[in-house]
């Protein structure tokens, strides 16, 4: 048997290619869009992709089971489990399986057993590996999906925060904490391998690390720690990230079926006299890393920096509505390939940076300050000081005086910002404030960015409030 693991670091997306020497076999377990990484694999281990597995309808990046489908001929395996609402529309279009509870199904000699673990999404399935083709006649390990992280649990309040299924959190954690009696159940020895890692917003506190045990989890895993259904529910329920307005998008986008890539329309550069026309009345997103968009960009363009793309964009864009790019020609593809794992797929075309530069069309700018610097008008209020973490690390600690508005919020919520005085935002670090010191800038605030953050505001042992 092989086991591949492949991570997206900006979506804390794991994904999983199982082969069978024997046969020459492999299935994908919770695939991303981008499925060249999977055939480039396959063909290089000398196996052929026909399975594509999915624990659960995403709501965090589009699935690449229709991609396997289109390009091998793959046969999807899917959850038949929950209720009517909650079923794959896209099943009938494909060679598809789909699954119950305590199905199985083969990928050459490697075994796969379909087990209902619903809480996080009420269809959710894990998947039991045996590998008998080595000899072995009982599981060695689960594909957990988003059941079960290493260090967490998933959260079940996706459908009623991003889908607006009203009273589906509380129904979710009861059906999670009964979920979670049957993983008590499985042996200490089987491996878990989860679907997301360290900064997915499928969860709260989910470890860094790619893989645990069954036993580890049972040890350490605080969501395993609660013997009462209450107490557990409360937990679950409480402290999760801010629920990213773009997963109500991709969970119609997964349960529908994807566009194919192959058939979306091509993405062409466009003459950079229609750059300011453009930014006045679309998105334009600037993927310049924050410290050079700061010095100089095109007015009315935001800033998104290329690795920053997939954790923030999809709170930023209308999917609605065309967004455009303004990027090195070298680099559009993998902006396009990032933007579309989170199924942004209406790109209207891209300004190349050369040519804007060229026509010196980067003429506004932002200034930096440190936290001493503005540490003076902070207290005197000759500034209003803006703090644009998550609510969660808000409470924690925060600067004193300071307003909060969590970044992927402030376009829906950013005229309750006062516009009398210039505003010095931060977050953490500073890739959040960047992001958001060029929406207040585009909506027509004076703006200073923190440099260093909270982060540095604490290391120079400046006041912090603290609840």
């Amino acid at each position: 048997m092989l086991l591949k693991y492949f991570y997206d670091p900006g979506l804390a997306h794991a994904s999983y290619l199982v082969g069978c020497r024997q046969t020459g076999e492999a299935v994908v377990i919770d695939p991303g869009r981008n499925v060249d990484q999977y055939l480039e694999a396959a063909e290089l281990e000398e196996l052929r992709i026909v399975g594509s597995a999915e624990t659960h309808i995403h709501a965090d990046f589009v699935s690449g089971s229709c991609e396997l489908a289109d390009r091998t001929g793959a046969r999807l395996y899917l959850s038949d489990e929950g209720p009517s609402e909650w079923k794959y529309l896209f099943a009938g279009r494909y060679d598809t399986r789909l699954l119950k509870h305590c199905d199985s199904f083969r990928v050459g000699r490697v075994r796969l057993e379909a087990v209902h673990t619903p809480g996080h999404t009420p269809e959710h399935m894990s998947f039991l590996l045996t590998d008998e083709g080595g000899g072995a006649d009982e599981p060695m390990g689960i594909f957990t999906g988003d059941f079960v992280f290493a260090g967490s649990i998933g959260r079940p309040d996706l459908l009623e925060t991003a889908a607006g299924v009203a009273g589906s959190a509380g129904k979710g954690a009861r059906q999670l904490y009964r979920s979670l009696d049957l993983f008590r159940g499985l042996p200490d020895h089987l491996q878990v391998w989860p679907t997301h890692g360290a900064g997915s917003a499928c969860g709260k506190g989910l470890g860094a690390v790619p893989s645990s045990t069954v036993g580890y989890e049972k040890r350490f895993n605080p969501g395993l720690r609660f013997e009462g259904e209450q107490e557990f529910v409360d937990y679950i329920l409480s402290d999760q990230p801010e629920t990213p307005h773009y997963f109500a998008v991709m969970k119609r986008i997964n349960k529908e079926g994807p566009a194919l890539v192959r058939t979306l329309p091509p993405v062409e550069a466009l003459d950079p006299d229609l750059l300011p026309e453009a930014a006045g009345r679309y998105v334009v997103i600037d993927v310049l890393p924050a410290a050079e968009f700061a010095e100089a960009h095109v007015p009315g363009t935001i800033n998104i920096p290329a690795a920053a793309l997939v954790r923030w964009a999809g709170f930023l864009v209308d999917y609605a509505r065309p967004v455009y790019l303004l990027a090195d020609e070298a680099s559009v593809a993998g902006v396009l390939g990032r933007l579309r794992s989170i199924g942004i797929d209406n790109v209207g075309g891209y300004f190349d940076a050369g040519a804007v530069r060229e026509a010196g069309l980067r003429t506004e700018f932002y200034e930096s300050a440190s936290p001493e610097e503005l540490r003076p008008d902070i207290e005197s209020g000759e500034v209003t000081v803006l703090d644009v973490r998550a609510a969660t690390e808000y409470r924690e600690g925060r600067i004193p005086g300071a307003g909060h508005k969590f970044v992927g919020n402030l376009l829906r919520e950013m005229s309750d910002v006062e516009r009398s005085k210039p505003v010095a935002v931060h977050c953490l670090g500073g890739e959040r404030s960047a992001i958001a010191a060029s929406l207040l800038q585009r909506a027509g605030y004076d703006v200073v960015d923190m440099s260093g953050g909270y982060r540095a505001w604490a290391a120079a042992g400046l006041p912090i409030d603290k609840n």
